[in-house]
């Protein structure tokens, strides 16, 4: 009689035969899921409206008004409504279900660019109405960055998942602003927004037919009950910021970009004092979004996710270090390949994705990226007002030195904190990754409200080991 192994919970064997297909793995698993592939194609067409509205924007504003000024200011707007919008409105993302939220993000969108087209808006209606969209973004993205973990779960699709969004958005970094120096080429800067309230109304249609309808993810924790939007918004933030593991992984999310952001505010005051022109300018703005693409397809796709964990903390120092090479005044090439190395340092975030998830219980989650958003935006504008001010009194290549080795001492007892408030005998990078989301609903359920009571109490977080939580509302 054969021996019991106790593993009648596995598969059938019908469907462990050596010729069934394996299933996809690393970035073709995350497309393989219908959902996401929606998502994926919304995010395209946002970002491209988002630059696009932009750039057209900017040279409209320059030519109703003649001023460097307004024109600089158009697109500086872009940034400082994300503090605002990312504070006072995260609630929205954990009180509504994650479908309606993205919808009417994008229809608000599409609203205001509708608004901006007419002849009439006065330019201080085009910046308020740029105000309007900026406040929007946290929100729509915080969301979205939530509703991943239920589409994927919270595992190694979810980071990779996250991956290929960056990857996105770091390429119109390289094409988005060229594609849209094209398209005014050949229409007015009114045609051009015309043509972003589309790319709005589109990314609304893929995101309401494509992905499935969800409760809210407030709707079965505590804080559902009758607080009003703002108070919600702040007690979230309050607790993500009061809890030390999970104000550590903000940091480490924040901090390098508020130095990073200083050779790309600087490069043509530096282009200037090598005396190189626009196309060497175009070069020093594109080697560090380079440098970032190759490698978190690199990390995504050859580093397992045990490796991906490891890397995290010393990446996250490692790569402001390039920066300091800045003080040898180098030309242009040696400065691109210094600012790639420093790109690359950026896949630190593909492992911190991991962490950040597993920190943050689910009823918290919609408030927590959403904060993130706000935060890592606002501080690339801070970074990059800084790094203007002290040009103004150094020369750029001092600055961008500077920057890069007050960085790391900055970062120094980041990585500490961070190491000190991980749960103990857990490793971030062992999560389990294959269980298909919505599993273990009763078992996440009951979780969370003991993890949001721990972040109350203002106790260290532990990460959800045995209910291992995949979001079951959104």
């Amino acid at each position: 009689m054969p021996r019991n192994t106790g593993t009648a919970a596995q598969s059938p064997p019908e469907n462990r035969t050596p010729h069934s297909p394996r299933p996809p793995h690393g970035y073709r698993a995350v497309f393989a899921v219908r959902e996401f592939r929606a998502v994926f194609a919304a995010h395209l067409l946002s970002l491209l409206g988002v630059v696009v509205s932009e750039l057209a924007l900017t040279v409209l504003v320059y030519g109703l008004t003649g001023s460097p000024l307004l024109s600089a200011l158009t697109f500086a707007l872009g940034f400082l409504p994300y503090l605002v919008g990312g504070t006072l409105l995260a609630g929205i993302a954990d009180r509504y279900p994650a479908r309606r939220v993205l919808v009417t993000c994008d229809l608000v969108c599409a609203a205001c660019v509708a608004v901006m087209v007419l002849p009439g808006t006065p330019v201080g209606g085009l910046l308020a109405l740029r105000c309007l969209v900026a406040a929007v973004s946290p929100v729509f993205t915080g969301t979205r960055m939530a509703a991943l973990t239920e589409i994927l779960g919270d595992g190694d699709r979810y980071v990779l998942g996250r991956s290929l969004l960056r990857i996105v958005s770091q390429s119109a970094v390289l094409i988005g602003f060229g594609a849209g120096g094209m398209l005014l080429a050949v229409v007015t800067p009114r045609g051009a927004i015309t043509i972003t309230a589309v790319t709005f109304l589109c990314s609304a249609a893929l995101l309401r037919f494509g992905t499935r309808a969800r409760p809210a993810r407030a709707g079965a924790g505590a804080e559902a009950g009758g607080g009003t939007l703002l108070k919600e918004s702040l007690t979230g933030a309050r607790d993500l910021l009061g809890n030390r593991r999970i104000r550590a992984l903000l940091l480490l999310f924040w901090v390098p970009p508020l130095f990073l952001v200083a050779p790309v505010a600087l490069a043509a005051p530096y282009a200037d004092e090598i005396g190189v022109g626009s196309a060497a300018l175009g070069l020093l703005m594109c080697a560090m979004p380079v440098g970032r693409i190759a490698a978190e397809l690199y990390v995504g796709t050859a580093l397992s996710p045990r490796l991906r964990s490891s890397i995290v903390l010393p990446a996250a120092v490692l790569q402001l270090l390039p920066l300091v090479l800045y003080a040898l005044r180098p030309a242009v090439a040696p400065a691109a390949v210094v600012l790639a190395l420093a790109g690359v340092g950026g896949a630190y975030v593909i492992g911190l994705d991991k962490w950040f998830v597993a920190a943050v219980p689910d009823s918290l989650r919609g408030r927590a990226m959403t904060v993130l958003t706000a935060g890592m935006m606002t501080l690339q504008g801070v970074g990059m007002a800084l790094a203007g001010l002290a040009a103004e009194f150094f020369p750029a290549h001092h600055v961008v030195a500077g920057a890069g080795a007050l960085g790391v001492l900055c970062l120094l007892p980041l990585v500490r904190e961070a190491r000190r408030t991980a749960p103990a005998g857990h490793d971030p990078a062992e999560t389990r990754d294959e269980v298909p989301p919505g599993t273990r609903e009763t078992a996440a359920t009951e979780a969370r409200d003991g993890a949001v009571t721990e972040l109350r109490d203002g106790a260290r977080t532990e990460v959800r080991d045995e209910a291992d939580h995949h979001m079951t509302s959104g």
